[in-house]
Formats: C-alpha cells, structure tokens, sequence
C-alpha cells in the first residue's frame, strides 16, 4: 500500500466528488425536462405518462447491466478505467440525447446513458475507501454525496433558467467531458495494485452467488438502498401525478426534485457526519430510514395543502434519503479488494435498476388497490425490507478494508 495516504481534499476525492455531481446531473435531469422534451416529440399527455414511466425504466434498467459489466471491469482492470470509461460513455450519450427526433432514439440513448453512468459514483467510492485512512472514509463519502447532491439543484435550476432541454443534455456531456481531463493526473488504488498481479481471482462476479453467506451480504447491499430509489424513482419523479390525486394542483416535477435534492444535500452531510461522530454506519442509517418514514408518513398524509407544503414534504423525503453516500461506503466495506468494484457498482445500479421493478409493482398494484393506496403500501414493503436488511449487516466503521474474498 502507499506509504503516504492522500487527505480528504484530494485529487482523488475531487475527481470522484465533480463525477458525482455530473452523474447526478444526467440521472436527475430527464426528471427535471421528461414533460417538456416529450411534448415536443409529439406525445400526448397521456403518452408523457406512460412513455416516461417506461423511459425511466429504460435508463435503470441501463444501470443495471452497467453496474455489473463496469463492476467486474473495476476489479480486473483497476478502479480508474471504469472511472475513465464510465465517464466517456455517458458523456457522449449524453450529448446525443440533445439531438434526438423520435421516441425509440430517445429510449436507446437513455439506456447508454444510464449503462454509462453505472460505473461512475461505484467506482469513485471504491477508490476514495481503498486510498483514505479509515478513520476518514466515512467524511470522505460526505463530500462526495454533498457535491453530487448539487447536480440535481443545478440541473433543475439551469432549466429554470435556460428552458431549453436539448441544452441541457449538451451542458451534461459537456462537463463529463472536462472531467475526464481531471482524471487523467490520479492515482490508483495501491491496495488494488497490491492484488493486481497476484494470484488472487479478481472480479468474478458468479462469486456473489457461490457462498450463501457472502449472497447474504449482497443482497443486504442492495435491499438497504431501495428506500432511496424509492422516494427518488417514484414519489418525487412522478410528483405531479401524485400531486393532483392528493388535490395539489399544478405541482411541477422539476421543482419538486429541485427541493428533495435540497434536502438530500442536508440530508448526506448530515449523514455522513452523524456516521462519523456515532462512530457507526448502521446507526445513522436507522436513524435516517426514521426520518424518511415520517416523511413518506407526511407525503400521504397531504391532502388538499398548499404547493409550498408538498414542496417541503419532499425536501423532508430528500433529507431522509440522504443515504446514498453512505450505504454506498458500507456496501464497499463489506467485501475485500478483490471483489469490492463489483460490490459496490453493482450495488449501487442493482438498486437504481430495481426502479423498474418498483413502478411495475405499483402499476399492477394501483389496477386492484387504487393510485395513492397502491403507492404508500409499496411503500410500507420498501421501509420494512430496508429496515430488515440493515438490521442483519455488520457494523463496518473502521473496518480494515485489506483483505480479499476467498
């Protein structure tokens, strides 16, 4: 390992920090423009509903396979070319989406761009967990999350200011782009570079599925981030749906992710910092599914209030959420080097890629139970699973990630 462990305002923990931010800037943005740039392909209201509930399950879908083809790559080939890779793919996809005419371009383009963007925060993590003393991992993950955070504020806001949605897309894969020029001057892991050349098997991924044990910990991974996606997949991304069944008109999706990335700023330094001084990952991780309970609670509970109250609501489900970081870190800690690019990529898109799954429970749920009931009892599963899952994982603040899977 290096002899000489780099701080946390390092270039590795700013490369991986801006990769958030620009990852969060591409992942939020169809949210903030799904309505307009429909529109202007030609869609009915109708067809902006549905088409944009298949679209977002396009791109997690994306996401999905991404993270276990950029997670494999991560440990066979190092944590920096997935970082290199992951970044240029979605770049360029990125910068494709502002040229697309047709519905079918837009549903290919969203999935390279979401296959793209699998590798990206995973990978960062990863890095930043392997190069950082242990004691400043935790802190490390708090300013990753906070600087991914502004991704979503900034893309809602740019459109507030620009309006023009192909822009956008141009200005996302724009910023990928100087990123990858950050890139080029960071090291990598010297845990990894440990490994690399030894006769370690690196990044096989059946292995998750060859010991009842290690299956459990993975799963575990991805079961603790399905709250999050599902505050961020379902109830704000389709705000204005659930806005007007709870008799708040006029509810615009881009201010509501706007405000729940507000509170998911707060809400990962907060985080983070909590983890930190309880010295615990799983505590301020129960703490935090608490305060996302109450929310979605509150979220339910809302009919016929003001629009300025539905916003706070969903600051409140982004400050509650403000996970995303840190169960990220804990699912990298929990797996040697070996295997931790596959954990932690994997991990961190195996949740985004359940979205789909989610939107289909409830689309089949709403026929038998109806639109806000199908949602908030999807709901109930979701925080009950998640607060199982936690429960079952071992503590890993401090944990000495040198060791490998066997």
């Amino acid at each position: 390992m290096n002899k000489k462990q780099p701080g946390l305002l390092s270039l590795a923990v700013l490369v991986a920090a801006l990769g958030f931010f620009v990852d969060v800037f591409d992942l939020l943005l169809f949210g903030v423009v799904r309505k307009p740039s429909l529109r202007e392909l030609g869609l009915s209201e109708a067809e902006i509903l549905t088409k944009g509930e298949l679209l977002i399950s396009i791109q997690m879908t994306g996401m999905m396979l991404g993270g276990i083809v950029w997670g494999i790559l991560g440990d066979k080939k190092g944590r920096l070319k997935v970082l290199f890779g992951s970044i240029l793919l979605y770049s360029l996809a990125n910068i494709s989406n502002g040229f697309v005419q047709t519905l079918p371009q837009y549903i290919i383009i969203r999935f390279i761009a979401g296959f793209g963007l699998a590798g990206e925060l995973g990978a960062g993590i990863t890095l930043t967990s392997e190069i950082l003393p242990k004691e400043k991992r935790g802190l490390a993950a708090t300013i990753i999350a906070a600087t991914g955070v502004l991704g979503g504020i900034t893309a809602a806001l740019l459109y507030k200011t620009i309006g023009d949605w192909r822009m956008l897309y141009f200005i996302g894969g724009g910023m990928g782009l100087v990123l990858l020029i950050m890139r080029i001057a960071v090291a990598e892991s010297g845990m990894y570079h440990s490994i690399k050349n030894s006769s370690v098997q690196l990044g096989n991924f059946l292995t998750f599925f060859t010991s009842r044990e290690r299956f459990y910990r993975y799963m575990k991974g991805i079961l603790i981030g399905l709250p999050v996606w599902y505050t961020i997949g379902m109830l704000v991304s389709f705000a204005d749906q659930f806005g007007n069944k709870l008799g708040v008109p006029d509810i615009k999706p881009g201010d509501a992710i706007m405000f729940q990335y507000i509170g998911l700023g707060a809400g990962d330094i907060s985080a983070g910092l909590l983890s930190n001084y309880l010295k615990s990952r799983k505590k301020a991780l129960f703490i935090f599914y608490c305060i996302a309970s109450v929310f979605i609670i509150l979220f339910f509970t809302q009919h016929n209030s003001s629009q300025a109250y539905f916003y706070f609501i969903c600051a409140g489900l982004g400050f509650g959420s403000g996970i995303s970081v840190l169960y990220i870190t804990t699912s990298a800690e929990q797996f040697g080097t070996n295997l931790r690019a596959s954990a932690s990529i994997s991990i961190t898109n195996m949740v985004r890629g359940f979205t789909p799954l989610l939107i289909l429970c409830f689309t089949q749920l709403r026929k038998v139970t109806g639109y806000l009931p199908g949602a908030w009892i999807l709901g109930i599963v979701v925080m009950l699973t998640g607060f199982a899952a936690l429960y079952f994982t071992k503590e890993s603040f401090g944990k000495d990630l040198d060791f490998v899977e066997e």
